[in-house]
C-alpha cells in the first residue's frame, strides 16, 4: 500500500526541511510529495486555502498552478463547501464548472454530489487532498474528506493528504456526537473541538472503521514541519467567507451554536463570528448593536435590515475551551424561550442533551461536567492517530 511506503515520521521530515519558528504546511514542501505525483493522472480536492508562498507581491500561488508549472498532470479539481475559489455562502450549492484560469473541470462536492462518483473518477490514478481546516466537528471539510476517502477506497485509488495546522488544535471540548444525530455537520462520534490536524483526523477515519462496508482508504499523510498542537498559526488565506480573521476562527466553535437559534452571529457584517445579537434581546442588558446586510459570503443574512442587540466579542482572551456563558446569557434574556432554538441546534451539538440542559437551567460548569467522561474516552482513541505532540 502507498501508505506503508510513503508516510513520513515527523522527526525524519523535520530533519530534512529544518526547524522554523512557525509551522510549515506540507504543501510548501514539494520535495516531500512530488515523486508520488509524477507520471500519474491527478485529481485535486482543494479550495482557495491551498496556496504556497512565492516571494512576490501576490505573496501566494495556488497549489494547482504550482503543480501545473512543475509538469504534474492534473485532470480535474473537486471543490468542497464554498467552492474552489471560496466565494460562496455557507450552505450555498456549489456548481460544476470550468476554472477560467486553468480550464480545468471543477466538480462540486457540496450539493447533491458529496462523494466523487465512479464516472467522475474514471482515469484518475491518484487524488491529492489539500484544504485548510479549523478543527471543529461541524466545519464540513472533514465530512468532505470522509466521502473522498470512501470513494478512493471503493475505486482503489490512493489518496495523498497534505497536512495543514489546526488553529483550534490546542484543546478538546464539547459533547461527543451521538448516532442519531449523524449528518454532514456531524459525520463522526467526536467532540465539537477534537484537537487534531486534518491529516491525523484522516488516519482516525481509517483506523476506527468509519468508512462504509469496512473499507480502508490507501491514505498517505504528508506531515507538517515544526508543528505541535500548541502551535499558534495565522492562516494566510480565509478558510471560508465568514471566518475573516484569527479571532473569528478562535470564537467559531463557541459562537456557531447561535446558528441553531433565532440569534445572529454576525453574518451580514464584517464581524462574522465575533458578535451575537437579535432584535428581540433587551437593549438594557445588550447595548451593542449592529444591522446585518447582504455582503460577501452572506446574501441573505439572518435579521437582514433589522437592528440587533447583543455583545461585541472582538476583544477578549484567546479561548482554550468552549464558552457556553454567552449562549446561556442570551437564552436567559430572550423574551420567548420556547422559540429560541431551531432544529439545527441539536445537529450542531451532536446531541439533544445540550438543549435540554440549557432549558432546565443548568450552569455552564454543570453542563461541561456532563461531557467530561466522553472526552476522556475520546482522548484515548485520538492518541492512536496523533502525528504531532
Amino acid at each position: 500500500m502507498l501508505i506503508s511506503s510513503f508516510i513520513f515520521s515527523v522527526q525524519q521530515h523535520q530533519a530534512q526541511v529544518g526547524h522554523s519558528a512557525k509551522p510549515i504546511p506540507a504543501a510548501n514542501q514539494t520535495e516531500a510529495y512530488l515523486k508520488l505525483l509524477k507520471n500519474k493522472k491527478i485529481a485535486l480536492v482543494t479550495n482557495q486555502t491551498s496556496v504556497l508562498p512565492n516571494g512576490s507581491k501576490s505573496k501566494y500561488t495556488h497549489l494547482v498552478d504550482t503543480l501545473l508549472s512543475l509538469g504534474i498532470d492534473i485532470v480535474k479539481v473537486f471543490a468542497p463547501e464554498h467552492g474552489f475559489r471560496g466565494k460562496l455562502d455557507a450552505g450555498e450549492q456549489v456548481k460544476d464548472q470550468k476554472d477560467p484560469r486553468t480550464n480545468l473541470p471543477i466538480i462540486s462536492l457540496y450539493g447533491k454530489n458529496k462523494k466523487p462518483g465512479p464516472e467522475q473518477l474514471k482515469g484518475v490514478e491518484l487524488i491529492l487532498f489539500d484544504i485548510q481546516d479549523v478543527g471543529v466537528r461541524f466545519y464540513t471539510y472533514i465530512s468532505t474528506l470522509h466521502y473522498v476517502m470512501q470513494a478512493c477506497a471503493e475505486q482503489n485509488i490512493p489518496l495523498v493528504l497534505l497536512d495543514r495546522p489546526n488553529p483550534n488544535g490546542h484543546y478538546i471540548d464539547g459533547p461527543v456526537r451521538e448516532k442519531e444525530f449523524k449528518s454532514f455537520v456531524g459525520m463522526h462520534p467526536v467532540p465539537v473541538v477534537y484537537g487534531m490536524t486534518i491529516g491525523e483526523y484522516g488516519q482516525m477515519i481509517n483506523g476506527e472503521g468509519w468508512l462504509e462496508e469496512g473499507l480502508v482508504c490507501d491514505l498517505a499523510v504528508i506531515p507538517l514541519a515544526s508543528y505541535t498542537h500548541q502551535s499558534i498559526y495565522e492562516l494566510p488565506i480565509l478558510p471560508s467567507p465568514n471566518l475573516p480573521n484569527s479571532r473569528a476562527i478562535n470564537l467559531y466553535p463557541s459562537l456557531c451554536f447561535f446558528e441553531g437559534t433565532t440569534l445572529s452571529c454576525g453574518r451580514g457584517t464584517e464581524m462574522q463570528f465575533q458578535v451575537f445579537g437579535s432584535p428581540d434581546l433587551p437593549q438594557e442588558q445588550f447595548s451593542f448593536s449592529y444591522t446585518p446586510a447582504p455582503n460577501f459570503g452572506s446574501k441573505h443574512p439572518k435579521h437582514e435590515g433589522k437592528t440587533c442587540y447583543g455583545k461585541d466579542l472582538r476583544k477578549g482572551p484567546y479561548l482554550n475551551h468552549l464558552n457556553l456563558e454567552w449562549l446561556l446569557e442570551a437564552y436567559a434574556n430572550y423574551p420567548d424561550p420556547e422559540s429560541f432554538f431551531n432544529d439545527f441546534f441539536s445537529k450542531l451539538a451532536g446531541t439533544d442533551e445540550l438543549r435540554k440542559n440549557i432549558e432546565s437551567g443548568l450552569s455552564a460548569s454543570e453542563i461541561r461536567k456532563l461531557w467530561q467522561a466522553q472526552i476522556e474516552d475520546f482522548k484515548k482513541v485520538r492518541l492512536k492517530y496523533l502525528i504531532y505532540e
